[in-house]
């Protein structure tokens, strides 16, 4: 009984790393920094792969509990993976759990804005969230969103017809740009 249960852990983590994998590489795609505005910066790139978690949770949602436990599996590997990057920045042990919250507070505040607008099919107020997280400082500056925004909202219809089976199996393909 104890070993099915860590062949089952096995499993999942190379499930977990796989999809990860796919979606780290869909945020990084070259069209968001060289066509559609997205600043190369640590922000932008944080803001890429937010936004690629979020559109797997949405995807994933209500599809049953193996796909949405995938989900919070990938989610856990998401702030790991921020954990891990923000120590290798050289913040020390006591400032990783106040930025970690800052960085979760975020994201999932970014997650609502966008999935609201991508709800409602509104390119206008999905623009102004991705300038206001984009360019927070600059946001009277900042360039058009809408092509950005324009792949989000097709990129999210396509993904929640995914097949079930395949997203539960860590092989959901993000549409690239």
């Amino acid at each position: 009984m104890i070993l099915s249960l860590f062949r089952k852990k096995r499993a999942n983590s190379a499930i977990i790393k796989r999809q990860y994998e796919e979606l780290t590489d869909a945020a990084r795609q070259l069209p968001f920094y060289r066509d559609m505005n997205v600043p190369d910066t640590v922000l932008g790139r944080f803001e890429m792969l937010s936004i690629f978690i979020m559109l797997y949770i949405r995807a994933t949602k209500n599809k049953g509990e193996a796909v949405e436990g995938l989900a919070q599996d990938i989610v856990d590997a998401f702030f790991e993976d921020i954990d891990h990057s923000i120590r290798e920045l050289g913040i020390g042990d006591a400032g990783v759990p106040k930025r970690m919250k800052k960085l979760a507070g975020m994201f999932y505040g970014r997650a609502d804005s966008y999935g609201k607008a991508i709800d409602k099919d509104d390119l206008n107020e999905l623009n102004t969230a991705l300038v206001r997280n984009l360019f927070p400082e600059n946001i009277e500056e900042a360039p058009d969103m809408s092509e950005l925004g324009r792949y989000l909202i097709a990129t999210d219809n396509a993904l929640k017809n995914y097949d079930i089976d395949q997203m539960a199996q860590g092989n959901l393909k993000i549409v690239r740009a």
